[in-house]
């Protein structure tokens, strides 16, 4: 029976890892769609027989109609006394999470902690991992230089990826910044001013703003590392787009990274950012491929889920 799922697309014009998300799922979902089935982009759940919220923000209270609805982490609830008090915005989100027929979330590292903080019961969670987008491949040394040229990067340097529009305790970035270091560090991603401060040629921190994937691609390729300082991360898309541009990845020990990682990135102790450049600053290539995970996989687990619903 032909299957129409109305797909909750708004979270597409954010320039973090979400945005990400919803739009290369919402692709791999059209490509491999079985013939009669559709992807309507609505923010209205009656519009389809299926309603995917792909975002915590889009989880609709009373959708009328089965309902998805994807949880990418709850940092936020982790750290409550870093946080200003939920409004009443937030708690009907997390009302609206615990209604939905059933939960996606992108680490069994996550799913314990829906289970546990927003009490989803562990038969409504599906574990449906991410992967690098085409355009994260090695770059050869003509287009490395060209974006190194474009963003006024140096030859030789560390690299982190990441939101940089508000302060995010957990992603320590600007602790990152202060470590003592042999090689320059580059920020790549959207900023704001808080950020920009960070930006200091005398103590070699560069900040490059959104680039084009072209362009990521191609700093990916040339860096020497990706050094991720996290202290909690609900999959790190950055760490597999970095492998799969050849890129090794130093990164904080933390669960869902060791989930989605395994052995194809150097771990260091959560309170070790010393350790963490150090290691960044002597890793070699090659670096190990990214886990064997494509949007195309995902799409699928995600239309058996469809399925499980009607």
């Amino acid at each position: 029976m032909p299957l129409t799922v109305a797909y909750d697309a708004r979270g597409a014009r954010d320039p973090r890892g979400i945005g990400r998300y919803v739009r290369c799922l919402l692709a791999a979902l059209r490509e491999t769609a079985a013939p009669g089935d559709e992807v309507v982009e609505s923010s209205r759940p009656r519009r389809g027989a299926i309603f995917h919220a792909p975002w915590m923000e889009g989880a609709s209270l009373r959708a009328g109609v089965p309902q998805v609805v994807t949880i990418h982490d709850v940092a936020a609830l982790k750290r409550r006394s870093e946080q200003l008090r939920p409004g009443m915005r937030d708690r009907l989100r997390h009302l609206a999470v615990q209604r939905a027929d059933v939960v996606i979330v992108p680490t069994h590292a996550v799913a314990s902690d829906v289970e546990e903080l927003l009490g989803v019961e562990g038969p409504r969670l599906r574990v449906i991992g991410e992967a690098p987008v085409p355009a994260m491949r090695p770059r050869p040394p003509g287009e490395i230089a060209e974006a190194r040229r474009r963003h006024g990067l140096p030859p030789e340097y560390l690299l982190w990826v990441g939101g940089l529009e508000h302060p995010e305790p957990r992603k320590r970035v600007a602790e990152l910044a202060r470590v003592p270091r042999e090689l320059p560090l580059v920020l790549v991603g959207p900023a704001r001013r808080w950020a920009r401060e960070l930006g200091d040629r005398e103590h070699d921190v560069v900040l490059t703003g959104l680039v084009p994937d072209d362009d990521l691609a191609a700093i990916y390729s040339g860096a020497r590392a990706l050094v991720f300082s996290s202290d909690d991360e609900g999959f790190g898309l950055p760490t597999v787009e970095a492998l799969a541009c050849g890129t090794p990845v130093v990164a904080c020990d933390v669960p869902a990274l060791r989930e989605v990682l395994a052995d194809r990135a150097t771990f260091v102790g959560l309170d070790d950012l010393d350790g963490l450049v150090r290691a960044a600053e002597g890793a070699t290539r090659p670096a190990p491929a990214p886990p064997p995970f494509s949007w195309d996989d995902a799409a699928r687990a995600t239309w058996a889920v469809y399925r499980e619903l009607v």
